[in-house]
């Protein structure tokens, strides 16, 4: 089998994605006529666990349908022409949960999943039926037979005009979180990414089993078995909308293989230019990102933000940690002139917040950032990536809640990084020393409301060369409670520059969160 490229996978998820947000017909179903469900079958997480690790002791198979001559045809276009007809949409009866709505499978998911539901300790898995889709005449898909399985599934509101959250392609999940706009995604595990002598490998989710709380609205609990050839897991997720999106995820992995690179809680995303590099803007719109930057709450407390990149070529930074308290890809620019894009809404992207329960140990986010041109490749992944090997034999056990919301739901009492800019450096209206570049970072919110010039110093650090001037103080022109801080520095040489900022108090504690940098010569604006 010839293994997706990073690229094609998420072009293909993007295009699917783009499609399952359109609403369905809503035919009546005949009265006589619901979901066709297979036998029951006992079901726990534990029995998961089993299938799981039993699977690992196999050879991996390709799962891909046998009946790909059909679903070739089912392109771009004819994806989004197949709609799930809401009448047969699971737990619409508002007892409990949240309506559940199928994916079709089609030219870029030919891998079917399949898709069980749990109610008390039994599981019944639900039949592909021809019925439950609304097709237009002389649609491939009327040439497939019955019980062909699925590509996923979608958790819709109980209006059924909007989706919250939806599974498709691989082990991919994403949520609308609070502000009811699709983003970045999420995985349930990452394999070998940017690796430079091994493929990234994309195991799937081959079967679900989706159970509900009775009487509890807006909540589902999805169990997922994944498989994939270096790796087969258990996972157990607990959904629920109420503001925002909330999953807890418990899962225990299985390595089939010794693996290189393991990836846990994955999260997937955007950049491609804002105002820290502007003439990367080839496109009229100012900024252009799903996220702009990575939050970092270290094990010992410090708080970092890296502002995210566009890099002239394959990238992946490490952050050494022990007992991370958290992390996640934010998007912090919530200003809609900023973007001025009322399509596709950048300004109201989720970010999302990642909680470690309970201790994970030594470690390192990985953050990785590939070159990029457009808006529709996924070119930022971060991660966590545990010290202990993961060897066949050898379970590996995570927990984590994730927050999908506008903001991350811990903030410190610090002055957050808004936004970082370069230029040429020296006194405006002065002659400007030869090659010197000037670093802006301006803060906003925690102690920067307070700050009065010379309540702080910028401690900075670079990988090479000397500051030559800097400063921080409040902005004292437009809105209030804006406070800045900029360095001066000559780069030289091509190799990207490593730099560190925080500005420290008279008492010696930090005022501000930490900003890391990594600054690439050849995308200097000057």
């Amino acid at each position: 089998m010839i293994q997706p490229t990073r690229r094609d996978t998420l072009l293909t998820l993007l295009s699917a994605l783009a499609a399952s947000t359109l609403p369905s017909l809503g035919h009546a179903a005949p009265a006589d006529e619901g979901l066709a469900l297979g036998p029951a079958q006992p079901f726990s997480f534990d029995r998961l666990k089993a299938i799981a690790e039993e699977a690992a002791r196999q050879p991996w198979k390709d799962e891909r349908s046998p009946y790909g001559a059909i679903l070739d045809k089912i392109d771009y276009d004819n994806f989004q022409a197949i709609q799930f007809n809401k009448d047969y949409s699971l737990w619409s009866d508002g007892k409990g949960g949240a309506p559940v709505q199928l994916f079709h499978l089609g030219k870029y998911f030919q891998e079917p999943c399949l898709i069980h539901v749990v109610e008390n300790g039994e599981a019944r898995e639900i039949l592909y039926r021809q019925r439950y889709f609304d097709l237009p005449a002389k649609h491939p898909a009327r040439d497939l037979p019955d019980d062909i399985g699925f590509s996923g599934f979608r958790v819709e509101a109980p209006s059924q005009k909007t989706d919250w959250l939806a599974f498709l392609g691989a082990s991919y999940f994403r949520s609308s979180g609070a502000l009811d706009q699709y983003g970045l995604s999420a995985r349930g595990i990452a394999i070998d990414t940017a690796l430079p002598d091994a493929q990234e490998e994309f195991p799937r989710f081959s079967q679900f089993w989706l159970e509900r709380t009775a009487g509890v609205e807006n909540e589902v609990i999805i169990y997922c078995l994944l498989d994939g050839p270096s790796i087969t897991g258990a996972y157990r997720m607990v959904a629920s909308k109420d503001k925002g999106a909330e999953i807890d995820v418990d899962c225990t992995l299985y390595p089939r293989k010794p693996i290189q690179r393991l990836g846990v809680a994955p999260l997937t995303s955007m950049y491609w230019y804002s105002e820290t590099v502007r003439r990367r803007a080839i496109d009229w719109r100012p900024e252009i990102h799903d996220s702009d930057g990575l939050a970092m709450w270290t094990g010992t407390g410090e708080r970092i933000w890296r502002p995210l990149n566009d890099p002239p070529f394959v990238s992946t930074n490490s952050f050494l940690d022990a007992d991370i308290r958290g992390f996640g890809l934010l998007q912090r620019d919530r200003n809609f002139d900023h973007y001025q894009d009322d399509g596709v809404f950048y300004d109201r992207r989720p970010s999302v917040w990642i909680e470690p329960k309970g201790k994970w140990g030594k470690g390192q986010i990985q953050l990785v950032e590939i070159p990029t041109d457009r808006e529709y490749d996924d070119n930022i992944v971060v991660y966590w990536v545990p010290d202990k090997p993961a060897v066949p034999g050898a379970a590996l056990d995570f927990s984590y809640r994730m927050y999908w919301n506008a903001d991350e739901p811990f903030p410190a009492d610090l002055a957050r990084v808004q936004a970082t800019y370069i230029g040429v450096g020296g006194i405006p209206g002065q002659p400007r020393p030869p090659g010197s570049i000037r670093f802006v970072i301006d803060f906003r919110g925690g102690k920067a409301d307070s700050l009065k010039r010379g309540d702080g110093t910028p401690e900075i650090t670079l990988s090479r060369g000397k500051v030559t001037l800097a400063d921080a103080f409040p902005v004292v022109a437009g809105e209030p409670g804006l406070y800045r801080a900029f360095f001066d520095t000559v780069v030289e040489g091509d190799a990207p520059l490593d730099m560190r900022l925080y500005v420290r108090g008279k008492d010696g504690t930090a005022l501000t969160e930490t900003w890391l940098y990594q600054y690439f010569p050849k995308l200097s604006p000057v």
